[in-house]
């Protein structure tokens, strides 16, 4: 009987082996290293703790550290950090629009469309402010609250060509050919430098044509504002 278990046991040994070493072999063929993107997160958070116990009044840090966190389905730690970021900073948009999502995350559907009425009518105070949740919540994979940022912010800048392009995508991606056209249509007449939004309307039939001339002015300045927060973001 000793000897059958123990016979037992090697090739359950040997069977586990198997599969390790095939394991390991499909990590090599793919590529993968072992633990890679573990080890690569681990550093980053390790870093960011490092630059918070540096300055702890480091919103942007809390921030990073907190979507880390969130990514983790740690949705407890990254909502402290969220939070943190704005005590430090209660224009931070990015991280409003992050509390909102990591609450919808956590199954609190209630709290999370609290917090988005509330960060929503701080925000319709200024088109600035409209966009820039907006585009949290774009980020943030929270499109239809994103469309009502947008729309919101297009009552106070309704010359933004940005505005009118975010709000055609948001219709492009949900099969409104419409509204889409309609708004990226508008988006090009008010800036027709636009060579993705002359594709897209290409796209769907409509022939447009970028002026050979160079630009002349900067833009609207809700556009122009854009442009410094998709660059500031390609930078973190």
């Amino acid at each position: 009987m000793t000897r059958i278990v123990t016979i037992l046991l090697l090739a359950a040994i040997v069977t586990l082996s198997g599969c390790q070493f095939f394991q390991d072999l499909g990590d090599k063929v793919t590529g993968k290293s072992k633990g890679e993107m573990t080890v690569a997160e681990e550093s980053e958070k390790a870093a960011l703790q490092k630059q918070i116990d540096k300055k702890f009044e480091n919103p942007v840090a809390h921030y990073k550290l907190g979507a880390l966190y969130h990514a983790d389905g740690l949705y407890d730690k990254a909502e402290y950090e969220y939070r943190t970021a704005l005590g430090f900073d209660p224009v931070y948009y990015k991280a409003q629009a992050a509390i909102v999502k990591v609450l919808q995350d956590r199954g609190e559907a209630p709290r999370s469309k609290m917090s988005a009425d509330i960060y929503m009518t701080q925000a319709a105070v200024s088109a600035e402010a409209s966009m820039l949740l907006g585009k949290g919540f774009q980020q943030q994979q929270l499109d239809e609250y994103a469309l009502k940022c947008y729309q919101q912010a297009q009552t106070l800048a309704p010359n933004s060509a940005v505005l009118f392009k975010q709000i055609g995508y948001y219709y492009l991606a949900k099969g409104d050919q419409v509204r889409a056209e309609e708004n990226l249509r508008r988006s090009f007449q008010l800036d027709p430098y636009q060579s993705e939004v002359a594709g897209e309307l290409g796209r769907m039939g409509v022939m447009v044509q970028i002026p050979r001339e160079p630009k002349k002015d900067k833009g609207n300045w809700l556009d122009r504002l854009w442009k410094k927060e998709e660059a500031k973001d390609q930078q973190e």
